[in-house]
């Protein structure tokens, strides 16, 4: 059988078409597209859509049915054992190779994230139960998160993995509090810090193991950590909730806000290691509690992955419209325009099969007196 009958055959389980005439059909410019995507998975799927050989009208429907048919279970690319190995043997997100995925992602240029995220430019999952729009969507997430921490006028606040500075800066004009924020990534910083100006917000530039030796003295009435836990990887869950640990004060909640898998025991998709968060891993939902034994008590665990799908079309929608503007930057070029449309609506696609998850767990350090209860938004 040759590989073209091959993937015709593996294709037509999900109902997907080559060169058909449906949104989501696959549509080939070049033969070699094939050999290369069964040679290396969706490394070279993505590298072939990102040199322009093939196109799809609406890629996130072409990923939701090719993740809800289970077809890259069928395919076992030849040429990504050593990827697979890497990942296993090594510690890829060690303390020097932490800052990596800082300079190569969150440092790519303000103006990006400027013109794809909300207008208080949260780069996590909104909220939409009851939002219509990602303004609303990422408001409502903020504030849940918020009544979650159960969050005081006076209390002190460390969010691990800030950004530039949307929940800081929220939390301090709604609830009166003080925060810390650390980050790997000094755009990230300097923006935050001009977006915050006049609040009683700090940003940090460090990696999260330094903390215990900071705030050695100086406690936190709460910890939150919102799309961060995803760059920690599988070797160093343990010192990472250790760490949180040390600088939460004993009767302090702690909420972490993370991307997950359904099973663990597979490597992180190459593609994306490879172009858009390099050394990144998610966790499966053992991982964090085996990581958060003995050191924490989950008192609540919310699924809303189904949210991923709507926040990533949505910043689809905003980098489509904002991309005439953008492109008048050198550095964005098609190429990268390629990328970063193969990189939302295929996550989009990811979250609409429910192939991952996205989960905020509670944790408290002794156990909360009574019972924990989620509060309504």
């Amino acid at each position: 059988m040759s590989s073209q009958d091959f993937a015709n055959e593996l294709l037509a389980k999900a109902d997907i078409q080559i060169n058909g005439s449906r949104p989501w059909d696959l549509q080939l410019h070049r033969n070699d597209v094939i050999p290369r995507a069964l040679a290396h998975g969706n490394l070279g799927l993505g590298e072939a859509y990102m040199d322009g050989h093939w196109d799809c009208e609406h890629l996130d429907q072409f990923f939701s049915r090719l993740l809800q048919a289970r077809i890259a279970e069928q395919v076992h690319p030849s040429r990504l054992v050593m990827h697979s190995l890497k990942n296993r043997l090594f510690n890829l997100q060690g303390k020097k190779r932490a800052w990596e995925v800082g300079q190569k992602h969150y440092d790519l240029g303000n103006d990006l994230y400027q013109t794809m995220l909300d207008k208080r430019m949260v780069y996590t999952c909104g909220f939409w139960t009851q939002a219509k729009d990602l303004d609303t969507a990422q408001e409502h997430k903020l504030e849940l998160t918020c009544r979650k921490l159960k969050l005081k006028p006076g209390m002190r606040v460390l969010d691990v993995g800030c950004g530039w500075g949307s929940f800081m800066q929220y939390a301090a004009e709604h609830y009166g509090v003080e925060c810390v924020g650390v980050t790997i990534s000094k755009a990230q910083i300097e923006l935050g810090k001009e977006r915050c100006k006049g609040l009683p917000v700090e940003f940090l530039l460090n990696d999260y193991r330094d903390l215990p030796a900071i705030f050695a003295d100086k406690p936190f009435d709460a910890v939150v950590s919102l799309g961060m836990f995803e760059h920690v990887g599988p070797k160093n869950h343990r010192t990472y909730m250790q760490v949180v640990n040390q600088v939460l004060k004993e009767h302090g909640l702690f909420l972490l806000h993370t991307i997950g898998r359904n099973a663990g025991g597979t490597p992180p998709d190459p593609w994306i290691d490879k172009y858009i968060f390099p050394n990144g891993e998610l966790p499966a939902i053992r991982h964090v509690g085996e990581a958060a034994e003995k050191l924490f008590v989950v008192e609540d665990l919310h699924n809303f992955g189904a949210s991923y799908d709507k926040t990533l079309m949505a910043w689809h929608d905003n980098f489509e419209q904002g991309w005439p503007e953008l492109q008048k930057n050198a550095k964005y070029d098609t190429r990268f325009y390629r990328m970063w449309r193969y990189y939302l609506l295929s996550c989009a696609g990811a979250f609409r099969a429910r192939n991952i998850q996205l989960w905020q767990w509670v944790l408290s350090k002794q156990g909360v007196e009574g019972h924990y209860e989620r509060p309504a938004l």
